[in-house]
C-alpha cells in the first residue's frame, strides 16, 4: 500500500495517470476519484484535501501481472508531483 500527499488537484492526477497507463479506467465516487488500474490490479483513490489531495494506492488479491508495481510507483510519482 501506498499513501501520499500531493498539491495536485484530484481531476490533474487521475487524467495524468490515464495518460501514462493505457489500462486505466477512472471512477468518481462521492467527492472521491478512483482509478483502477488493469484488470481490477490496482486501485488508486483520490481524494481531495485543503492541500491538494491524498493519494492511496492498495494492490488487489488479484494480481494479473499487466502493470508491474515499479512502473506503477513510477506512473504516481510523475503524475503526484
Amino acid at each position: 500500500m501506498i499513501n501520499v500527499s500531493s498539491a495536485r488537484a484530484a481531476s490533474d492526477i487521475s487524467a495524468c495517470l490515464q495518460r501514462m497507463i493505457s489500462s486505466s479506467q477512472v471512477v468518481r465516487d462521492q467527492g472521491n476519484t478512483e482509478v483502477v488500474v488493469g484488470s481490477n490490479e490496482w486501485l488508486v483513490t483520490l481524494t481531495p484535501s485543503a492541500y491538494g489531495s491524498i493519494v492511496k494506492v492498495q494492490q488487489s488479491s488479484h494480481d494479473d501481472g499487466g502493470v508491474p508495481e515499479p512502473e506503477l510507483r513510477f506512473d504516481i510519482v510523475r503524475c503526484t508531483v
